[in-house]
């Protein structure tokens, strides 16, 4: 005759091997991420940093290329554009000067051929330069001429261009014409030489007439 176990008391072995069974393979599992995520942690290497880029070579991407060459396209634009306004104004200050100032410049060109010397009129001759941002670059004298005397009188004047060694390189003429006492007149020479190197206006003649 067999002896049976009690039903209460294997039932409750059974269940104590399931939950340890359960136990364990928990553990293996935990175990098992545990490994793995220090594994994953380990084969991460150091963050990149930013290379040096002083030490590329070769040419800029085509893009960059093209703007940098845009650029330059732009500034040689510019630079054209401004060497064309600053012949524009000095083409203009120039036709400024009437055509009664052109023949009155003949006039004294030809009085003056047959002076003299300084001639009788230099105290009554001033110069004065005028800024070349007026006359679109060009060198230009403000010649004013007072007539000093208690008469009508004209006036011959010569304007010499000097280069740094004192060689007259340009001569240019001025005059007024029937000035009465005390009248002041104001004709401009203008030098047509290019702007170096850089001339001296002097006063060489001025003749009363």
């Amino acid at each position: 005759m067999s002896r049976r176990i009690p039903h209460g008391r294997g039932g409750s072995r059974r269940i104590a091997a399931l939950l340890a069974t359960l136990a364990c393979g928990s553990v293996l599992v935990s175990c098992s991420t545990d490994s793995d995520n220090d594994r994953g942690a380990s084969s991460l290497g150091p963050r990149p940093t930013r290379p040096n880029e002083s030490n590329f070579t070769g040419t800029p991407p085509s893009v960059l290329a093209s703007a940098a060459s845009s650029i330059i396209d732009s500034a040689r634009a510019s630079a054209s554009a401004a060497a064309s306004s600053a012949s524009a104004a000095a083409s203009a200050f120039a036709a400024s000067v009437s055509a009664e100032t052109e023949r009155a410049a003949a006039a004294a060109e030809k009085e003056l051929k047959d002076v003299k010397g300084s001639g009788n009129a230099m105290s009554d001759v001033a110069m004065t330069g005028l800024p070349r941002a007026q006359t679109g670059g060009l060198l230009a004298v403000l010649v004013t001429i007072t007539n000093k005397t208690d008469h009508k009188a004209s006036y011959a004047v010569q304007i010499d261009f000097k280069n740094p060694d004192g060689k007259v390189v340009e001569t240019r003429y001025v005059g007024a014409e029937n000035l009465d006492p005390g009248e002041r007149a104001q004709p401009v020479a203008i030098s047509r030489e290019p702007a170096k190197p850089v001339l001296s206006p002097v006063l060489a003649k001025a003749q009363r007439y």
